[in-house]
């Protein structure tokens, strides 16, 4: 089996990088299969591709959750742990113990989606990735490995979608 080649598709910008993504996808390779390096963000709907997905939501909903078990905690289990009366109030009142639920199913919501956040954007990296330094001056490139058969043909699309070069990539440090 032959080892795939990385290659890299400079753009000048949106339109034509999206014009490129449709070239990649009618060859058969996906939206999955291909990084977009660019100095500014880009969200996917403007290349034509769906949108990421991601599990952060799902970290938040369980920090909410917890939040919402240790904040009851708080304000119900525990003082009828340790009952101290005064002034004849019951001992979990009831504006005060949702303040403190709300405090904390916020405060573990937004611990857990940043731990979240942390873990899905893959920070930090330590390997090697992509350097353009033509992406600095606003310009796009596309990364996708190919077959080497197939090299030839994808390159002539992507020069019919706009390319301004196409080059074999490896990967170094910035």
């Amino acid at each position: 089996m032959t080892e795939k080649i990385r290659l890299l598709a400079h753009f000048e910008d949106v339109e034509l990088a999206a014009e490129g993504v449709d070239a990649l996808d009618t060859m058969g390779i996906t939206n999955q299969d291909i990084e977009v390096v660019s100095g500014a963000p880009i969200s996917p709907a403007m290349l034509g591709r769906h949108h990421a997905h991601t599990n952060v939501p799902r970290y938040a909903l369980g920090g909410a959750i917890l939040g919402g078990f240790i904040g009851f905690f708080l304000a119900f289990i525990s003082p009828n742990l340790y009952k101290v009366y005064v002034g004849g109030k019951p001992l979990s009142p009831g504006g005060p113990s949702i303040i403190i639920m709300f405090e904390m199913i916020m405060l573990f919501m937004l611990i857990s989606t940043f731990i979240g956040v942390f873990l899905e954007s893959g920070f930090p990296s330590y390997e090697k990735k992509e350097y353009v330094p033509e992406i600095s001056d606003g310009k796009i490139a596309l990364v996708f490995d190919v077959e080497p058969s197939s090299q030839t043909k994808i390159e002539q699309a992507l020069q019919n979608a706009g390319a301004d070069f196409i080059r074999i990539v490896e990967r170094q440090q910035p």
